[in-house]
């Protein structure tokens, strides 16, 4: 491993406080998403990914990443911002006049880091199906991550691609579904049920493995494990149970911290619960 489950922890924490003191700065955006994601994004970025700081769009020799529900882009920056591709004081700038840290990533301003712009749900296994096929066509055979969010998959434009990757056998493909049964208006199953993810997927021809999303040793070791499910035909789901919320008692479990900012006073709780490891930005 390039860091302990210790280190990849500490680097969640800071994520998290960041997090929060983003969206808190311009009370606006969506922290309960990102909370939840937060060690998915650390182990992928600091453990899992094979991708190159000297940033270039065509990615060529290196893994790609597209996070398709872009609304949780505070935990994406944070990560970015970590993991070298620009200096974290920009992460004051959130959602801010002339920031290149929009509340959707976007292309046009220039992010280190982002590939796609994804404000609109539903359409990141369909790039990301285009970037593999790009990658097999050019004999890279490097490997292609998402993540999605499960409300996102009511989408129709997803289960096109769902039934496309398997069809044309993209294995190099790595999906991953934030599974934490939370959506904008209220639970899914209230919302538009999902019935079965696993089943569905499966029906669909895909591998599909399972993952405790707010668990860091379950997220590593299952992100390798699906890498050595790559190359036999089929692509893979990773099925990750999150907690939306997660590190921060009184957003956990709830549709209701989906979109809403901390005030002062719920910005101090929640920094109190979250360690500062990296330092503040």
């Amino acid at each position: 491993m390039k860091h302990t489950i210790k280190e990849l922890e500490d680097i969640a924490s800071q994520i998290r406080r960041d997090i929060v003191r983003m969206v808190h700065g311009c009370q606006s955006g969506h922290p309960g998403g990102s909370l939840g994601c937060a060690d998915f994004f650390t182990a992928l970025y600091f453990e899992v990914l094979n991708h190159k700081k000297d940033f270039s769009m065509d990615g060529v020799g290196e893994d790609l990443f597209f996070l398709s529900n872009g609304h949780i882009s505070p935990v994406w920056y944070s990560t970015l911002a970590h993991a070298g591709y620009f200096d974290k004081s920009e992460l004051a700038t959130f959602r801010k006049l002339d920031s290149r840290l929009q509340g959707h990533p976007t292309t046009h301003e220039g992010l280190p880091g982002i590939r796609i712009a994804s404000g609109s749900l539903g359409q990141g296994m369909s790039v990301a199906i285009g970037a593999a096929l790009t990658k097999r066509l050019n004999g890279d055979k490097s490997y292609v991550f998402t993540l999605h969010g499960d409300g996102e998959l009511q989408e129709g434009q997803n289960w096109e691609a769902a039934m496309f990757a398997p069809f044309h056998e993209l294995d190099t493909l790595i999906c991953s579904v934030d599974y934490n049964g939370q959506q904008i208006d209220g639970p899914t199953k209230k919302v538009l049920s999902l019935d079965s993810l696993q089943a569905k997927f499966e029906a669909f021809g895909w591998h599909v493995i399972n993952t405790d999303g707010n668990d860091m040793r379950s997220i590593v070791e299952g992100l390798h494990y699906a890498k050595t499910l790559t190359g036999k035909g089929k692509p893979i789901l990773n099925l990750m149970s999150t907690q939306m919320g997660a590190g921060v008692d009184y957003m956990m479990g709830t549709h209701k911290w989906h979109g809403t900012a901390p005030n002062d006073e719920q910005l101090a709780t929640a920094l109190a619960q979250l360690p500062e490891t990296l330092g503040d930005y």
